[in-house]
């Protein structure tokens, strides 16, 4: 009888250690690294934002780290824009020495679907090893470009023109 005890025992133990073990694994990280940005439609194809931007809900970003010597994908994450065309993407780990970037992935508007070249990716670093204390990371707003500007855009780009007046 003692014997059955103790066997029980062992087993019981066995089944909790078991069970702790795999409420751990599959736990998130405990501080997950916090990827923050917007995505707007450039409505002036001006190729950068404008006061007539309009900033896109639904839009997919992605991030993908690759390796920094082969250029390997190592890491991938994806987000959807909120109704203020912000997103959020949480990275489960530290990416140590990868070269990550946030990467437009697709825009729900028919008529502003065409990622801007140079608009379309931003760099982020996302290791502890830098002086940076938060995890949180900010890219720079990503952007697409509308089939065609709309009517009110020569009045709002003679706003960002410069001259050549040495006066």
């Amino acid at each position: 009888m003692a014997r059955q005890m103790a066997t029980l025992m062992m087993s019981a133990v066995a089944v909790a250690v078991m069970c702790v073990t795999s409420v751990c694994a599959a736990r998130p990280a405990a501080d997950p690294y916090s990827v923050e940005g917007r995505v707007y439609c450039d409505t002036c194809q001006a190729g950068f934002e404008t006061s007539a931007t309009t900033y896109i809900e639904g839009a997919m970003v992605r991030v993908d780290c690759t390796d920094r010597h082969t250029q390997e994908l190592l890491y991938t994450a994806e987000g959807t824009t909120d109704s203020t065309g912000q997103f959020k993407i949480l990275i489960r780990e530290d990416q140590g020495d990868r070269v990550c970037d946030t990467i437009l992935v697709s825009s729900p508007q028919n008529d502003c679907k065409l990622a801007d070249p140079g608009r379309d990716r931003s760099r982020v670093v996302l290791n502890s090893n830098n002086g940076m204390i938060s995890r949180r990371r900010f890219a720079n707003s990503l952007g697409f470009v509308k089939d065609q500007p709309l009517a009110v855009c020569a009045q709002v780009l003679q706003q960002y023109q410069l001259t050549d007046d040495d006066n």
